[in-house]
């Protein structure tokens, strides 16, 4: 008993239904972001333009909101118009929305390029509701319907009277239902969504009934119905058009090969159609019912007869181009890490003594002390040694060059190799002179690119490796070429260099190219550069120095971070400036040499004049006078110039020890290129390829005229020379960069392609050419293109026996079809002619009806407002998309059983 009576042993539970439940928490996110977004009230706005929805841009905002743990997506979609009044708010009670107003309008019947709700219903301004990323898809009939009331709820709740639609079944089968509401007014989008539409609704007649009977409409008789019908036809069979490469030359070099060329040139074009299919649409807009039959029996829907006609082009994907595949097959070897001897096979221990010896010796017997004339030297006899020592070693089954491609390849590269003479004279009258090409826009690239001159030997050294690697044999051939190249190198480059020091303007190995050239230049010049001048020059004879030694931009961030270790303090300047010195040093003895008795202040007079100071001053005559002296900082104390000086000997600049050791330089650089690996050369020539690549495009853009080429151009060159500049650029970026230009390629193929389709690119119709013309820029542009004249303009013409050639071929059954002419089987009708009938166009691949009219609903005295029905009729899909409005000023909000109308298809 006393257990019993323990207040401790009762417990109550209190459930408080105050408390708001998941579902009514969901109800109340979603009129805040309504409230947010402010699409509470009448949007104010003018009615669409024709094309509006197309050209216009549209504006989306999404959130994330959640019922329980289910995630959705709600988005706000919009059309940006340029009306000041759009984006306004009313208040008034008794505006329409905007919905009803859009789905009568007639000016953007089926978009060609547009969000799926606004082709089915029109409309410019809705939310979505769908399944966040990951979460399953709302397929069951209660949630569906759980998720619709929550919709109802909130648009009256919150007075919105913007179309709200939820995304329903599985995400391919594009299912919403959704609902709009206004003063007096409630509209229902429902959809239908089937597999094979059944045989009594594959016509207008069956659409027009379904139309009907799901109005409901108390009136009799009705309405008339507004039809809009859209009928597409899909063109496969290009076989009648020309190949888009032209066959291969058999005698070239490249016997064989699909777009060829000869070294020095890169390929262009597709090897493939890069138009897979062209779309015809024909469009009879705002047929009344009763002016047109279409039914299982007859049908009066002529593609020839219809008012209007429309075309677009489907894009191969990812078609085959030749300089995009050359170019994506150069950047794959930069991700190759193997050395040249690694990929040839050979033991790189033995073969780097002969190697490195050969090409000594080469380079021995150029900078030879009057050995030998320069004008008695052969390259070809200088270097023929050397490389027949080298081939000794390697079996000619295992070369992955043959002799004939190789020869040519060293003969584009090295054209003096075939001469028995050569002068120097002749070597530097070689170099580019200004003037003609090489002031050109285009010459100059290489400026923003970091290349080299495109008649340069680097740049032809960047074609050939790059036609070695994609043609002759890939990465064991480049290595192959490279080995080759670096033993012509000794005495091979002297031309198509340009003389003087390395142009830091060009890539690193252009640099180290110009660096050889001038130990060439300089051993067999030294005697006018390393004499005393007799120059008189107000008492004082003016010598030529040494030149300083030619420095490449590595060298030179090398010598920066030596000089920078050496810090800040007065020991470290100091060692700074004497190393810094060298140069003056010279200077200054050769200055000696040439001047007995001179001083520091002729010296400076003549090599730093700004550091010799000179001001008139009256001297004890009484005369005015010019009288100089030293700068204030060469007279501080420790001065570098002035200790120069007095260590300074009168030493000519024949007799010193050389600044620029012309055979050490070139061993130097010898050695750099022999070290280099494929993907150290890919890397350093990969300019110098994009350089000619962009050259190549160019030149085939102006035969063609496409302004968004010329645009993506100039974006691409842009993001070129970012990226080039940088000494190791993002591999992820340099592939991007070439897809970019294998776009642009794809653009002009194209364009190609459509014009040889329209008869342009031959001339065969010169009267409607500039007609056609601006048909094909167009259908290169704009995702969809009205055909002037439909079916009996010049385009809609050949339009036609495109479809008739095609029909022909396909129907293998009537042989004599196929060898008739196409005057004869466009034009043919009621004739005697017994053959089997080939229709001028296949069946529709698509057939699109959209259906419109005013009926009050749900009463005879209710409002008239707006009812639309989309019809989509494919092969394998059926699909109606309905909007329905009704009157509910003095009726409930009872929504009709969109259940049993999917139902009743089913059935």
């Amino acid at each position: 008993m006393a257990a019993d009576s323990d207040p401790e042993s009762e417990v109550f539970e209190i459930t408080d239904f105050t408390t708001a439940s998941e579902w009514e928490r969901f109800i109340s996110r979603l009129e805040e972001l309504l409230n947010d977004w402010k699409l509470i009230g009448s949007r104010v706005g003018k009615p669409l333009e024709k094309g509006e929805i197309t050209s216009s841009s549209w504006e989306e905002n999404t959130q994330e909101i959640n019922f329980a743990d289910f995630k959705f997506s709600i988005t706000h979609h919009c059309l940006k118009q340029e009306s000041a009044e759009n984006g306004t708010v009313s208040v008034l009670s008794d505006v329409c929305p905007l919905a009803l107003q859009d789905l009568l309008c007639m000016n953007n019947d089926f978009p060609p390029r547009a969000h799926c709700l606004v082709r089915w219903f029109g409309v410019r301004e809705f939310v979505v509701i769908s399944p966040g990323t990951n979460c399953e898809a709302v397929v069951s009939e209660s949630k569906c319907n759980l998720l619709l009331s929550s919709v109802s709820i909130a648009l009256a709740n919150t007075g919105c009277l913007v179309p709200l639609f939820v995304q329903i079944q599985q995400k391919w089968r594009k299912m919403y239902a959704g609902e709009c509401q206004g003063p007096g007014v409630r509209t229902d989008f429902e959809m239908v969504h089937l597999r094979k539409a059944p045989g009594q609704y594959t016509h207008l007649s069956g659409l027009l009934d379904i139309f009907k009977n799901k109005m409901s409409c108390p009136l009799t008789p009705l309405p008339p119905v507004s039809i809009s019908i859209r009928f597409t036809f899909v063109l496969q069979d290009w076989q009648q058009c020309s190949w888009p490469q032209q066959p291969p030359d058999f005698d070239a070099l490249l016997a064989g090969e699909v777009g060829g060329v000869e070294f020095g040139k890169l390929p262009f074009g597709a090897c493939e159609d890069p138009i897979s299919e062209l779309h015809l649409a024909t469009t009879w807009p705002n047929l009344t019912e009763g002016i047109v039959v279409d039914n299982d029996v007859y049908s009066d829907l002529d593609p020839l007869q219809a008012p209007h006609w429309s075309v677009r082009v489907r894009k191969a994907d990812n078609p085959q181009c030749l300089l995009g595949e050359f170019l994506m097959e150069f950047f794959k070897l930069c991700c190759r890490k193997e050395s040249t001897e690694e990929i040839l096979g050979r033991n790189p221990v033995e073969e780097e003594g002969k190697e490195n010896s050969d090409i000594t010796q080469a380079l021995s017997k150029l900078t030879e002390p009057a050995a030998v004339p320069i004008h008695k030297l052969s390259v070809s006899s200088m270097v023929h040694s050397a490389r027949k020592r080298m081939r000794r070693h390697r079996r000619a089954e295992e070369s992955p060059l043959n002799n004939h491609v190789l020869n040519s390849i060293l003969l584009y590269l090295f054209p003096d190799a075939a001469l028995d003479k050569t002068d120097l004279s002749d070597v530097k009258s070689t170099q580019h002179s200004p003037g003609g090409k090489t002031e050109s826009e285009d010459y100059h690239l290489y400026n923003q690119l970091k290349s080299a001159p495109s008649d340069s030997l680097t740049y032809r050294l960047a074609l050939c490796v790059c036609m070695v690697n994609f043609h002759h044999g890939g990465v064991r051939a480049v290595a192959h070429l490279w080995q080759e190249f670096v033993l012509e190198m000794p005495v091979c480059c002297s031309l198509r260099l340009a003389c003087g020091a390395p142009d830091l303007r060009c890539c690193l190995l252009h640099q180290k190219l110009q660096v050889k050239l001038l130990t060439l230049t300089h051993d067999h010049d030294s005697t006018s550069m390393n004499r005393a001048c007799t120059v008189l020059l107000i008492t004082v004879f003016v010598c030529v120095p040494q030149e300083p030694a030619p420095m490449t931009e590595d060298l030179l961030e090398e010598q920066s971070e030596v000089l920078a270790k050496l810090g800040t303090s007065a020991e470290g300047a100091h060692l700074r400036a004497r190393m810094q010195s060298a140069c003056l040093l010279s200077d200054m003895e050769s200055f000696k040499a040439a001047n007995p008795g001179c001083c520091l202040e002729d010296f400076v007079r003549w090599y730093s004049p700004r550091d010799y100071v000179e001001e008139e001053v009256v001297d004890e005559a009484g005369q005015t006078v010019i009288r100089g002296d030293l700068s204030t900082r060469m007279k501080i104390p420790g001065n570098m110039w002035v200790e120069a000086w007095e260590t300074a000997k009168a030493t000519p600049a024949r007799r010193q020890k050389r600044l620029f050791d012309d055979t050490k330089e070139a061993e130097k650089v010898l050695h750099y290129l022999a070290l280099q690996k494929p993907s150290d050369l890919t890397l350093h020539l990969m300019p110098c390829v994009l350089h000619a690549a962009l050259l190549k495009i160019k030149e085939e853009e102006a035969s063609e005229d496409i302004a968004s080429v010329r645009k993506a151009l100039q974006q691409v060159t842009a993001h070129a020379s970012k990226l080039l500049r940088h000494p190791n650029p993002d591999f992820k970026k340099l592939e991007d960069l070439i897809l970019q230009m294998s776009a642009v390629e794809a653009v002009i193929a194209r364009a190609r392609s459509l014009k040889a389709k329209f008869g342009i690119a031959g001339g065969e119709r010169e009267e409607d050419a500039d007609e056609l013309e601006r048909f094909v820029s167009c259908l290169l542009e704009e995702p969809e293109v009205s055909v002037i004249g439909a079916g009996r303009g010049p385009a809609g013409n050949i339009i036609h026996k495109l479809f008739v050639s095609s029909q022909r071929l396909a129907d293998s059954s009537d042989e004599a079809a196929l060898l008739a002419p196409m005057e004869d089987e466009a034009g043919r009708s009621g004739g005697t002619d017994d053959r089997k009938a080939v229709p001028d166009f296949p069946p529709p691949a698509g057939r699109e009806v959209l259906l419109r009219t005013c009926v009050p609903r749900p009463a005879p005295y209710s409002k008239a407002l707006p009812q639309r029905l989309f019809c989509v009729l494919l092969r394998d899909e059926f699909r109606l998309a309905g909007a329905f409005s009704s009157d509910t000023s003095f009726f409930g909000a009872d929504r009709p059983a969109q259940v049993k109308w999917v139902a009743g298809f089913r059935k």
